[in-house]
């Protein structure tokens, strides 16, 4: 299992009822202060599988995938979004890139990052299975 598993942030991601998800939008706390590039991309996992319960997993990655978009997502000074770019769609199961772009919009904003070097850009991988849920790779980064 990879630290970034163990994180408290993705353990109330884990923990997140499922069924609450699904009978309307999930509330998230305020984004904790971040100090670098690594602990931005972290956290803002973490948000993202917290925000998404009901279209995310947290086990171990398929074999096979169905799709793997990647987005590049740019922020504004307070962490909210600027924009989302994406930077690889996938061949099959294009709906994929809207539901990753849908997830991501419903995790902002992602801390403060004003204090870190412009560009205020994080790149996520969405890992989908073929339950059409997906897994932010960041999650899996060591």
């Amino acid at each position: 299992m990879s630290s970034a598993l163990r994180s408290p942030d993705v353990a109330r991601a884990v923990a997140a009822p499922t069924a609450a998800a699904a009978k309307g939008p999930v509330h998230l706390s305020a984004p904790g202060p971040v100090y670098s590039v690594n602990e931005l991309r972290r956290q803002a996992a973490s948000r993202i599988v917290a925000a998404n319960p009901h279209l995310t997993y947290t086990d171990r990655v398929p074999d096979v995938l169905l799709a793997i978009p990647v987005l590049a997502i740019y922020l504004n000074a307070d962490g909210s979004i600027h924009r989302i770019d994406v930077l690889r769609p996938p061949r099959q199961a294009k709906d994929t890139t809207q539901i990753a772009i849908e997830a991501v919009q419903r995790a902002a904003p992602f801390g403060n990052v004003s204090g870190l070097p412009r560009p205020w850009r994080i790149t996520e991988t969405f890992l989908f299975n073929d339950e059409r849920r997906f897994k932010p790779r960041t999650l899996d980064i060591q």
